[in-house]
């Protein structure tokens, strides 16, 4: 069949009904629609499919306005195309007789043809109402966020609420890391210049700089020769936090998809091992092909960190890093989907999780060695919360300055969604006491 402009808009609608009715994640649904299409159509099926998420509870609140009652059973996928419509009409540069018509022929492709005529109405409804210039009063609603996790940074977060809000929502840089045991960063940036690339450097990262626009990374000089890596600024600070010495027994816990095991390895050439653990065999996949393309070789293991009798040898750790499961509420301006997936009960469990694992590690970490605790989470009780109680309930645990840090009353560095063009990320490293038995 060849793909049309409605095919397209129904496919989107498809994914957005897979990730918001079913529970699906962007990962999941989205890789397998757009390997029907061409790079140009994959760029806007991600497009759109990331921008409805994003302004999603703008797009239901013009939905409730407009529509009598809620669409059900096979017609609910109705509701999604029509949020696309809102949304290209709204957000995008397209016509408005495109956003319309195209919308409404993709009712067929859908099997919801006898909605062709609602679908136009209300779209027709939408541009005479103006609604996309009319102010939205309530500020959950304009912050893109669900009613939980709103509430939740309102508590955490007040007077940078606003601020925050507005980062989350932003599209995230395309930040590269330098593979120094391939070749150093000027070297790269020569690179970058003979093809043209537009880039910028961080201070804070010395293998580290990020993309002008976005690029296909498959396109850059140096890619198959694992010159670089694709890591967002906040994640490459963990291998500096860490900071391995040379001969040191090194785990990386909760490992895929395995830039923090690269970045290790990468700065320190003459480890003893460097273990990459994670409990899903299919994600280490994506370790061992990033350990392929860079030319590093660590010992990956599959198993549950909890069940350290299952992988663990006996010989301690001088350095673990944790990168414990988490919200992952950082990092929703680059997956916009985990807002609606994430749901606010989850983050109990999640802490417990935490904690579990953090004590697990705790054990097999040498007397005088270091842990590095990190979450890509903003909700202090995933972060500075649970490290002020491990080190209430751990007198052999000292908390060791980090560079940079925040400069705030609580332990470890909490970094915020666009701070510095960054991800939101937590940090805190910890010390065990050489004495401890």
């Amino acid at each position: 069949m060849t793909k049309t402009n409605k095919t397209l808009r129904a496919d989107a609608a498809k994914v957005l009904y897979q990730i918001l009715e079913n529970g699906q994640s962007s990962r999941e649904s989205l890789p397998k629609v757009q390997e029907l299409y061409s790079d140009k159509d994959k760029a806007w099926l991600q497009e759109m499919v990331y921008g409805v998420l994003r302004q999603l509870p703008v797009l239901q609140s013009w939905l409730r306005l407009l529509l009598d009652k809620p669409l059900k059973n096979k017609y609910k996928v109705a509701e999604h195309l029509i949020m696309l419509g809102f949304y290209q009409l709204a957000f995008t540069r397209v016509s408005t007789h495109a956003a319309v018509s195209e919308t409404v022929a993709a009712a067929r492709q859908l099997k919801v043809e006898p909605l062709k005529g609602l679908v136009n109405a209300l779209l027709r409804n939408f541009i005479r109402q103006e609604l996309a210039q009319q102010v939205i009063q309530d500020p959950q609603i304009r912050s893109g966020l669900p009613k939980w996790l709103f509430k939740r940074l309102q508590v955490a977060y007040p007077e940078q609420l606003e601020e925050l809000c507005s980062a989350m929502q932003q599209r995230p840089p395309i930040w590269l890391r330098v593979n120094s045991r391939q070749t150093d960063i000027n070297t790269f940036k020569g690179l970058l210049e003979e093809q043209e690339v537009g880039y910028e450097l961080s201070e804070e990262h010395t293998d580290g700089l990020i993309l002008s626009k976005s690029q296909d990374i498959t396109q850059l000089p140096g890619y198959q020769q694992g010159l670089f890596a694709v890591q967002d600024g906040a994640a490459q600070l963990a291998a500096s936090y860490l900071d391995a010495q040379e001969g040191d027994l090194v785990l990386d816990c909760c490992a895929a998809p395995g830039g923090k095991t690269c970045h290790i390895l990468e700065r320190q050439a003459n480890l003893q091992k460097c273990v990459a653990l994670d409990i899903d065999d299919s994600r280490l996949d994506r370790v061992r092909e990033n350990l392929t393309r860079l030319k590093l070789d660590a010992e990956l293991v599959a198993a549950d960190a909890l069940d350290t009798s299952s992988w663990w040898d006996g010989q301690l750790f001088d350095r673990i890093l944790l990168d414990a499961p988490c919200s992952a509420t950082g990092v929703i301006r680059r997956h916009p989907d985990i807002k609606w997936l994430r749901k606010n009960a989850d983050i109990e469990a999640l802490v417990g999780l935490q904690q579990q694992i953090l004590t697990a590690m705790w054990q097999i970490l040498k007397p005088g060695g270091t842990l590095l605790y990190a979450t890509c989470s903003i909700l202090p009780e995933e972060n500075h919360l649970q490290i002020s109680e491990f080190l209430e309930n751990n007198a052999d645990a000292t908390l060791s300055e980090l560079s940079n840090p925040s400069k705030t009353p609580f332990p470890g560095r909490q970094i915020l969604p666009g701070e510095k063009q960054m991800d939101g990320f937590y940090y805190a490293r910890l010390l065990k006491s050489s004495n401890a038995k």
